[in-house]
């Protein structure tokens, strides 16, 4: 069969997506990645074939745009983290009103017509897309193929969405309006076809979150393990050998660098670790006056792929990035979040939190001696420990995704 992988341009939302890819690609079956231009190399470094469709989108320009309203984040932040439970109508409108603006459009008005234009060229079996990209479910909508949204962290976007719909059905039908479904509907009719409510959820859901850290939102999942994947990695020299101490990893996460435009997490904070037993691998972006006063016991570098480095920790603090809660998830680190009033990190931390597999702060609670004194509870607390190992046997039972290519070939015969 032909499968479609569609994503806006996002490195690590694409990363999450290619173990599946080659999944599919080594069962036989073909595979194409239709992206925006920014992407395309990424894609092609992990040896897929790449097809160019749109332009790309412009998410710093609302980054930008928003920095005059210092409660935008938190305001997304607080409804993702109580899923909407606390809003009333109105409110929950205008948060949905926000998203259509900032990022339905943002992601994906550059890419539908031309993703649209190469589905009916190439005419995949079946399309999946990733959890923002919906021009993928669109053009899915439009071509007749099957489609699945692809998760890259628990699904908090449609329990929010869920408790708008329920608030929504006990409007009045003049006060009723739905902005996500009339902006899907709009490019829709575009195209000559009526609106579906699945083209904002799937006609299945991939999740690759442990079950424990899943939200059950009413839908037809189909649950996989998750393989880490952090694009094409050297493995330094320094890496392979044992740490004589515990390693703890230091690092801001790709998309939150790009996003913040600064890493979140200064080296000065590192300082405050000299005199710890233990060893720290920092990924920060430090200029040469910064390393001066690194301790020892510290090692600065720009990057390092997360799937060979956090195997040797102990421990790992981070800014909540989807692509290092996975990868730590997976070789059972236990986790210090640095919460950003930025999308649904906070989500995360709140699970693993619950769990007993990590600890939290908000970035105006991180100062170094914060940081320092909860990653080394980390360390030194076998809980901490135990609870991470048990969600990483989690991931173990859930099926590899090779396993379930068979499911993905019924759902694309039923179309």
């Amino acid at each position: 069969m032909r499968v479609l992988f569609a994503t806006y341009a996002e490195t690590t939302h694409y990363y999450n997506m290619v173990p599946l890819a080659w999944a599919l690609r080594t069962a036989g079956h073909e595979v194409r990645v239709a992206t925006q231009p920014a992407l395309m190399d990424a894609v092609v470094q992990s040896g897929l074939t790449a097809v160019q469709v749109g332009e790309d989108h412009d998410f710093m320009s609302v980054i930008a745009a928003k920095a005059d309203d210092p409660t935008w984040g938190e305001r997304i932040t607080t409804a993702l983290r109580t899923g909407g439970a606390d809003m009333d109508y109105p409110a929950l409108l205008a948060f949905f009103d926000e998203a259509v603006e900032t990022s339905a459009k943002v992601f994906n008005d550059p890419m539908v017509d031309a993703l649209v234009a190469y589905a009916r060229e190439w005419q995949p079996d079946l399309i999946i897309w990733e959890n923002f990209t919906l021009a993928g479910a669109i053009a899915a909508r439009v071509t007749g193929a099957a489609h699945a949204r692809l998760l890259w962290g628990a699904d908090a976007q449609t329990r929010i969405y869920n408790r708008f719909k329920a608030l929504l059905a006990e409007q009045p039908e003049d006060r009723r309006r739905d902005p996500m479904q009339d902006w899907a509907a709009a490019h829709l009719e575009r195209f000559g076809v009526t609106y579906d409510a699945d083209v904002l959820t799937g006609q299945h859901t991939l999740d690759q979150a442990p079950q424990s850290m899943r939200l059950d939102v009413g839908l037809r999942t189909v649950p996989f393990r998750y393989v880490p994947y952090n694009g094409p990695a050297r493995v330094p020299g320094w890496l392979r050998e044992r740490p004589e101490r515990p390693r703890i990893c230091v690092t801001a996460g790709i998309s939150m660098r790009y996003m913040l435009g600064y890493d979140p997490i200064p080296v000065s904070a590192l300082k405050l670790f000299a005199d710890a037993d233990v060893e720290v691998v920092a990924t920060l972006a430090a200029d040469e006056s910064e390393l001066a006063d690194v301790p020892p016991n510290v090692r600065v570098v720009d990057f390092v792929p997360m799937h060979a480095l956090l195997p040797s920790c102990a421990a790992v603090v981070h800014i909540g990035s989807a692509g290092v809660v996975s990868t730590a998830m997976a070789y059972g680190v236990p986790q210090l979040t640095l919460v950003p009033d930025l999308w649904d990190a906070v989500v995360r931390a709140d699970m693993l939190r619950e769990q007993g597999a990590g600890l939290d702060l908000t970035l105006d609670q991180a100062t170094p001696e914060a940081i320092r004194d909860n990653v080394l509870r980390l360390v030194r607390e076998p809980e901490f420990r135990a609870a991470a190992g048990r969600i990483r046997g989690e991931m173990l039972a859930e099926p590899a995704p090779s396993e379930i290519v068979p499911v993905l070939e019924k759902i694309a015969a039923q179309r």
